[in-house]
């Protein structure tokens, strides 16, 4: 695991006991560090007892803690630990913080951190594929795969790549990329910030903290984008779809949105001397990821396509636009009260099969827009409906433009249940 003696002795606050609280937890404690943790579940807490002491940071004084860690999904907004750790004057900071802390003493290396609304987990696992195609030694982590703090420090050279959430870089403070990476930004989670310019501005506040001689890979394809370009200190490269070229030895990077995603992670990996050979045999070989418009299987015809990951409506289009013949499952807990962005493909929807929270509410929206729905209410139905009615050369698509929580852990466990379900069609 990441440690540092930069911690050693020092006292801190672990709120949250998922799998990035833990490892900081771990790695706070080998560092010497004395933790006291709080998680609202027993078996969370029993993971960490032995290790740190018992109680719930709004309990305990707070004078004198270095910090309080708390997990990118505590909302900040509302939570009165805010408060608490203010009034002690007492940072409130997360795991990718304490890395960039602990950075110092590591061997020499690299950080590449992407963020944007869409397309992050994409262009993450393709940046860290291609560095690996160069036999580099890669790291990833933040927002994807396992957490930074308890993965072994990578060798002198290597490269550590980061998707950075907005709730991820709300809690950083000192983390100065090598190379930063901006997708888009378009409206999400709207429910933690003072509006639109707010969740741009936290998006924006990962290029305040590098340093002049850094690299910024900015998408320059929409107004917010370009804004945060404009306020760049490092040096800039605009990168944009167009860019990509043929993408038709790129059996996973297919849609014009993976068009971006790849331009971008090409300009990293030319910022970070990549050779052009070693681009394009990472490109070709790129497998994809689970959950971002995966093919599940191909029955009597019909294609099913996992893409439980579009937990908005920006990023369900460019599944949309990829396949003319759409029977769309959606919904689920809604970020928003509008799908503006799906409109211009309702052609390609032969009928939408909605569940969840959501629901009723896209449901009355796709028939105002004369298309044909069915409530199902829960994906096995809506599994079942969708394949009863498509027709061969037709794709049953699931693309949610929700969040999963109202009846699933999170989007992996509502994708793995549709595979679940289509597998168990006859």
């Amino acid at each position: 695991m990441i440690t540092s003696p930069a911690f050693r002795g020092r006292r801190y606050a672990v709120l949250g006991l998922a799998r990035s609280g833990l490892a900081t937890v771990d790695a706070l404690v080998a560092s010497g560090a004395a933790v006291t943790a709080w998680d609202e579940r027993d078996a969370a807490r029993a993971q960490v007892a032995g290790k740190a002491t018992l109680a719930d940071p709004l309990t305990v004084d707070l004078a004198g803690f270095a910090a309080v860690v708390v997990s990118p999904g505590v909302p900040l907004n509302r939570h009165p630990i805010a408060a608490a750790a203010r009034a002690a004057g007492v940072p409130v900071i997360g795991d990718i913080e304490l890395f960039a802390q602990a950075r110092a003493g590591l061997p020499p290396h690299k950080v590449v951190g992407i963020t944007g609304t869409n397309g992050k987990s994409t262009t993450t696992a393709l940046i860290t594929h291609l560095l690996e195609t160069a036999w580099v030694p890669t790291l990833m982590g933040g927002n994807i795969g396992l957490p930074i703090l308890g993965r072994e420090p990578l060798a002198a050279g290597g490269v550590y790549v980061l998707e950075l959430s907005s709730y991820q870089i709300d809690l950083t403070f000192g983390l100065d990329c090598d190379v930063a990476v901006l997708l888009n930004i378009t409206p999400d989670h709207l429910d933690r910030y003072d509006g639109f310019a707010g969740y741009a501005a936290s998006k924006a506040r990962l290029f305040a903290m590098q340093s002049a001689g850094h690299v910024a890979v900015i998408a320059d394809e929409d107004v917010p984008c370009r804004a945060v370009a404009g306020n760049v200190v490092g040096r800039l490269v605009r990168v944009a779809a167009s860019q990509a070229g043929d993408q038709s030895a790129w059996p996973a990077l297919q849609g014009p949105h993976n068009a971006q995603n790849a331009a971008a992670a090409i300009a990293v990996a030319r910022a970070l001397g990549l050779g052009e050979v070693a681009i394009a045999d990472g490109l070709r070989t790129y497998p994809g990821l689970p959950h971002r418009m995966e093919r599940v299987a191909e029955k009597r015809g019909v294609l099913f396509v996992n893409d439980s990951k579009a937990t908005n409506a920006t990023s369900v289009a460019p599944a949309l636009a990829a396949y003319p013949a759409v029977h769309w499952i959606l919904g689920g807990k809604p970020k928003t009260d509008e799908l503006d962005a799906c409109a211009p493909h309702y052609g390609h929807v032969r009928a939408a099969y909605t569940i969840g929270e959501a629901g009723p509410m896209f449901a009355a929206i796709l028939r105002a827009a004369g298309k044909p729905v069915i409530e199902s209410g829960t994906l096995a139905a809506a599994v079942g409906a969708a394949a009863a009615a498509a027709r061969p050369g037709e794709v049953v698509l699931l693309s949610p433009a929700c969040a999963s929580f109202d009846q699933f852990t999170d989007y992996e466990a509502r994708g793995d249940a549709f595979r679940a379900a289509v597998e168990a069609l006859a």
